[in-house]
């Protein structure tokens, strides 16, 4: 960060890239344009991209590990075979299992894949080898014959012929027509690891674990001849004419020595070297040097592969990486391999880390090996690798020296530390002394010609390296200037102040130390931690210094008399690392917990936490330039952070914006009465209030459904899940419950089940519905059943319509005249009805009697007001009665 430009806080960071596990070191694949790989990686297949070993997806969903698989000529399928006899097919578009099959009495150990992509050749450790119609799933060859497990298989590129070796030290040829063995080569004397055919189909190699190579003429099956390479053989590749070595291999052979092309063959085995072969003379061409400082690494290869176009040669190795090749020519002209990129499968548990180059696109990283690989940050891969350790490397530190280099410092448990010249990629100091691994190192920040060590024997050490030659390609002694017994327990965590006149210490015995320079006098002891400190690291601006703890607590300390400034709490776990940002004002730090958690200092606020770690984070990296972070633990992931803070304020700002807009023409869709509209406004901006108002106002209109019907139409699934959410929001309440079963009906109306069932968490929607809704039906029902008692007393009471029966009456009077007779015997029916309509009233008032007395618990106020309105009801109904 440029000293001179404004501060502002960061409020948010992003994860943007990941390097996860995707190998460990069992089968792999790779695609017919060299695009991807599919590794084996504990139980699931993940598909690797090649060229920056970002993860692309994976296959899952069975316990068990797969023992072998192979591709289809097109890549479309993944054909797999697991420790359960099961084979899959598996659609790579979809990453779904679309065939499945049991053939084999043991797991299948190896598989090939016809060029055509109809056939599947499988063989298992039942000693069986099978062939498989891919679209039918069934057996179309079963052959016997081996004595022992099936190591390798192939196809032949022209005719219907299947190449199988084993561990019986045979090779078979079995004819696809006659369905028969038609030859059996014998001349190794252990296991056959590998088979290759030339294109034209006349040659065949096999390669096996006795170090030798043979050679099979395939016109007659004879044996030609044996080819030593003195190492066991994992893999055999023949360099075919068109391939990308051809071209090099002319150059370095120089001449012909035969009229007729000459079989160049490539091996990788156990010592993990690349050798090229000519079948002329039996001879080694080309032997590929070990890489600096893999020396001593006892790295194997197990499989290699020429990979198409210009990419070159892929080899994996024993330890789950994978090196890319291309062929080159060096200055004197001869064939040589580049390794030009390396792809690391696994790194294991990450310990520390550190961020290298100008730009930061490097990055140092100590796992639990004897190596420090520096990944190149924009690609993923392994740029190359710091070796000379004899024991695990457990902390790092950089720097650029007073010489404009950029230096690395690694302790190990090897009670030693080395500096290393990143340009050189060599060692070029080693300091010795400590009697204890050493667990700490850092740099000096002004001077950049010393560095400082803190070991288990609980004594720090200062050392110096500005007496190295530039030149010199030999390791030299480094001593030490200062030493000193700081702490009663392990030393865990370094810093130099930004002046290199102070040291501060974290140890396992609570407390942290500060130190004056260069004869480390004591300055103060910074009391308050109730558990081992983990680090330390001085304010770039301020005179304090920063401690986080395994009591899950960050102090910040006066450097001065050595008080707490202030306290940090959050974290639910140890607080492994701690680093200041932003000019001192803000912290980051990560813990046990997996959590890492952005600070701002003067509020001691929590900006921010993120999630992203399933274990331990024990490495945190901060970018000095562009304050970029990297932080790694024990589940083995590298996680890249970037700062998003601007990023995600004009998003805000662009979406405020957007918001605004969007309201406005809901206003204008509401004032055009295109509810429909208005509708898909509303629920675009995720207001439900607003989205309640317009479905209250279309009930109330009869073309509700249409306007209903043409706002929903066009719902996806998701926006289904979030309306059904809203809908049961509303369902809930007896107030808004009528509009809720209105859009319910209409949903159920415009989509068919199918759709619906296929809604992300539907069944729970489902289940916060079923029981309100059936309380309001409920509800409705009784309502309903009370309303038809009141329509009977209403009906006998005559009181539904009286003005209408008056009417009725009167033109009787006017129109009909009684005979006097008749007159009284009405006089006598409308008064023997008065009576019963009096009596019903009386039974009435005797009913709501019984109703009062039953509710004498209620208050007074209530229960008088109850009565009155009993009274006045009573009263209406008499005077209704003597009108009728």
């Amino acid at each position: 960060m440029d000293a001179l430009s404004p501060l502002v806080l960061k409020r948010s960071y992003r994860c943007v890239s990941s390097l996860q596990q995707f190998y460990d070191g069992g089968s792999f694949a790779v695609s017919f344009d060299g695009s991807f790989l599919v590794c084996s990686c504990g139980d699931e297949i993940k598909l690797v991209n090649s060229s920056d070993a970002s993860v692309l997806g994976s296959l899952g969903g069975f316990s068990e590990s797969s023992t072998s698989f192979t591709l289809s000529p097109d890549d479309r399928f993944l054909f797999t075979a697991a420790d359960s006899r099961q084979i899959r097919v598996w659609e790579l578009s979809s990453r779904k299992c679309i065939r499945s099959w049991k053939g084999h009495d043991g797991p299948v150990k190896i598989m090939a894949c016809h060029s055509s992509g109809g056939l599947l050749a499988t063989g298992g450790a039942d000693r069986m080898v099978c062939v498989w119609d891919v679209d039918g799933g069934f057996c179309t060859h079963f052959f016997k014959g081996h004595r022992g497990i099936v190591t390798c298989i192939k196809f032949h590129p022209n005719q219907l012929l299947l190449f199988s070796g084993g561990d019986d030290a045979t090779v078979r040829v079995w004819n696809l027509q006659s369905k028969k063995c038609v030859a059996v080569l014998e001349k190794h004397f252990s296991p056959v690891t590998s088979l290759a055919i030339s294109d034209d189909g006349s040659i065949l190699l096999s390669a096996g674990r006795d170090k030798v190579v043979n050679r099979w003429d395939l016109q007659d099956y004879s044996f030609k001849m044996t080819i030593p390479t003195y190492e066991m053989v994992e893999t055999v590749c023949i360099i075919q004419s068109g391939d990308v070595f051809s071209p090099f291999l002319e150059v370095s052979n120089g001449k012909n020595t035969s009229s007729s092309d000459p079989v160049h063959f490539l091996t990788v085995g156990e010592r993990g070297i690349v050798r090229i072969w000519s079948c002329e003379g039996a001879i080694c061409i080309y032997e590929q040097p070990l890489s600096p400082g893999e020396g001593d690494s006892g790295r194997g290869f197990l499989s290699a592969v020429f990979l198409p176009s210009d990419l070159g040669l892929l080899c994996a190795t024993a330890d789950q990486q994978f090196l890319f090749f291309s062929p080159t020519k060096s200055a004197q002209g001869t064939f040589q391999l580049h390794l030009y990129k390396r792809l690391v499968g696994y790194n294991e548990e990450i310990l520390d880390m550190r961020f290298l180059g100008d730009d930061e696109q490097y990055l140092a990283v100590a796992t639990n090996l004897e190596q420090v690989r520096v990944y190149e940050v924009a690609s993923m891969s392994c740029a190359y690798v710091l070796g000379g350790h004899t024991e695990i490397v457990v902390c790092i530190d950089t720097c650029i020296s007073s010489t404009g280099k950029t230096m690395v410092v690694t302790g190990s448990k090897d009670n030693s530390v080395r500096l290393w010249d990143v340009e050189r990629k060599q060692c070029v100091g080693i300091g010795k002394g400590h009697m204890g691994a050493v667990g700490a190192v850092a740099f000096s920040k002004k001077l950049k010609n010393f560095f400082i060590s803190g070991s288990s024997d609980r004594t720090i050490k200062v050392w110096a390296f500005d007496g190295i030659s530039e030149d010199s390609d030999l390791e030299i002694a480094l001593k030490s200037k200062s030493v000193i017994a700081a702490h009663d327990k392990d030393i865990n965590s370094l810093a130099v102040s930004p002046n290199d006149t102070l040291v501060c210490s974290g140890s396992e015995d609570h407390t942290a130390c500060i130190w004056r320079l260069p004869g480390l006098t004591f300055v103060a002891a910074l009391k308050g931690h109730k558990r081992g400190i983990w680090s330390v690291e001085f304010s770039p601006v301020d005179q304090c210094v920063l401690t986080s703890s395994g009591d899950r607590t960050i102090k910040i300390w006066a450097v001065s008399d050595g008080s707490c400034l202030k306290t940090f709490e959050g974290h639910t776990s140890s607080v492994l690392r701690a680093s200041f940002l932003s000019r001192g004002t803000q912290i980051v730090s990560c813990g046990g917990d997996g959590l890492v958690k952005l600070w701002t200092i003067k509020s001691n606020e929590c900006v921010a936490t993120y999630d992203q770690h399933e274990g331990k984070i024990w490495a945190l990296a901060v970018g000095k330039k562009t304050e970029k972070l990297a932080t790694g633990g024990t589940d083995a992931v590298i996680n890249f952070w970037h700062d998003y803070t601007a990023v995600d304020k004009q998003e805000a700002f662009l979406k405020e914006e957007e918001t605004i807009l969007r309201g406005q023409e809901l206003e204008n869709a509401l004032s055009d009465s295109d509810y429909a509209r208005a509708i898909q406004l509303a629920f675009e901006l995720r207001r439900p209030q607003k989205l309640f108002d317009l479905f209250s106002h279309l009930c109330r209109r009869k073309d509700s459904e249409d306007s209903i019907r043409r706002a929903l139409s066009g719902f996806g699934k998701e926006d289904i899940c979030v309306l059904l959410e809203f809908v049961r929001e509303w369902n809930t309440k007896p107030k808004l419950c009528h509009v809720a079963q209105v859009v319910l009906n209409q949903i159920f109306r415009i989509f068919p089940p199918t759709d619906i069932m296929e809604v992300k968490g539907v069944s729970e929607l489902l289940e916060g519905l079923i029981p309100y809704s059936q309380r309001h039906f409920s509800r409705i029902d009784r309502l309903v059943r009370s309303t038809f008692l009141l329509d009977y007393i209403l009906t006998r009471m005559s009181v539904l319509d009286p003005e209408a029966t008056i009417m009725a009456n009167n033109d009787d009077q006017q129109n009909l005249p009684l005979e006097n007779g008749k007159l009284d015997q009405h006089d006598d029916q409308l008064g023997s009805e008065l009576c019963e309509s009096d009596a019903r009233v009386d039974s009435l008032i005797h009913t709501q009697e019984e109703i009062a007395v039953s509710k004498k618990r209620k208050s007074s106020k209530s229960k008088k007001g109850s009565v009155k309105k009993g009274k006045f009801s009573l009263n209406k109904c008499k005077e209704a009665a003597q009108v009728s």
